[in-house]
């Protein structure tokens, strides 16, 4: 790389960032699939990434001042292992990248504070920091710019790091050249395939997102599809299957409890406290709802009947989205409290919708 460049890497991992690379701004080569993508409605309930297609193909429509990319990666700690005991301490399970304060705004800050440098280094640039928003396809940008290569789980790795990392943007009007495309490294391996509990990479380097343990415990809205309820396992928030499995991800954090909460506890939360407890993290984009659906869920495939008790709870709970799951949960748990439970709140159900789950448990 030139001097620009390599002033810039400098700067950027003496503010934390491990990874940097470079890529002149312009259209990408993925027009057709992005169009084909949405088209199949894989896009699921994100609704916003209809929104702006075209600028994701080509974010020069966005930022036409803009000329290149600087890639970012900033590591964060992989995740512990699971717990061999959940099923009897009701404990969740919560991707690692989620762990403590919302990275969006802590990585962001650091992407400001590197604009700032560079600002002041290349006087009368412009720079725009970027992290997961925007019409950014930070993927591709990372490969483009040599950061790491987009492996068969559709994440960016890296040999020697991984794919622990949050990746961020600075788009800038500095003509900057590009570095070296990454080669591929993930050879004949098909253990993240393998790994993934319901189907969502069966085909290599595609993800399908509607069967992606993140996108139904994050970003889907709904009522999660029965037939892939008992898959999410004790997935609360997320899932780091995809990368535990990857041999290029080494090693394990020590066990660390914020990632793995009680979950009758949660199930208990009311609005305030679910604020309380998650406002500054990204849990926060479940809402209430969607975290004690997932909850719900994970307290149903858990077999354990401690869990009676707060499921039925749930059954009055304001929410239709998670006195449904609830009673789904109760019906796997199969016991004599838990059909009375069921049985007790059909009595008093008026939702359609819940009601058609609390038959459901009924009769299973």
């Amino acid at each position: 790389m030139g001097t620009r460049e390599d002033a810039i890497a400098a700067e950027a991992r003496t503010i934390g960032f491990a990874h940097v690379g470079c890529a002149r701004l312009g259209p990408l080569p993925r027009a057709a699939f992005v169009s084909a993508w949405l088209a199949e409605g894989r896009a699921g309930d994100m609704t916003w990434l209809p929104k702006r297609a075209a600028e994701r193909v080509d974010a020069r429509r966005a930022f036409p001042w803009a000329r290149a990319v600087v890639s970012l990666a900033y590591p964060y700690r992989p995740p512990p292992p699971p717990a061999d005991d959940w099923r009897r301490s009701l404990v969740g399970r919560i991707a690692a990248y989620a762990r403590g304060a919302d990275y969006h705004d802590h990585v962001l800050a650091l992407c400001d504070r590197l604009a700032a440098r560079l600002s002041a280094r290349f006087p009368g640039a412009r720079f725009l920091s970027y992290i997961d928003t925007g019409p950014i396809v930070e993927r591709e940008w990372a490969a483009r710019a040599g950061v790491g290569w987009i492996g068969k789980n559709t994440l960016v790795l890296r040999r020697g790091a991984g794919s622990y990392f949050f990746l961020a943007e600075l788009l800038t009007d500095l003509e900057l050249d590009d570095a070296p495309p990454p080669a591929d490294h993930c050879g004949t391996c098909t253990r993240c395939m393998a790994a993934c509990p319901t189907g969502a990479l069966d085909v290599a380097y595609q993800m399908e997102p509607r069967r992606c343990l993140s996108y139904l415990t994050i970003e889907h809205r709904g009522a999660i599809p029965p037939e892939l309820r008992p898959h999410l396992d004790n997935w609360i928030f997320g899932c780091d299957l995809c990368q535990t499995s990857c041999p290029w991800n080494d090693g394990a954090a020590e066990v660390d409890a914020w990632l793995a909460p009680h979950l009758p506890s949660l199930l208990a939360l009311d609005e305030d406290g679910f604020r309380a407890r998650f406002r500054h993290t990204v849990l926060a984009r479940t809402k209430r709802r969607g975290l004690l659906r997932n909850v719900a869920v994970a307290l149903g495939n858990s077999g354990n009947p401690d869990a009676v008790p707060s499921l039925a709870a749930a059954l009055g709970d304001a929410e239709p989205l998670v006195r449904g799951h609830a009673a789904w949960a109760l019906g796997r748990l199969r016991s004599a409290a838990a059909r009375g439970a069921l049985e007790r709140a059909r009595r008093r159900e008026d939702d359609a919708t819940v009601t058609s789950e609390i038959d459901a448990a009924l009769a299973s």
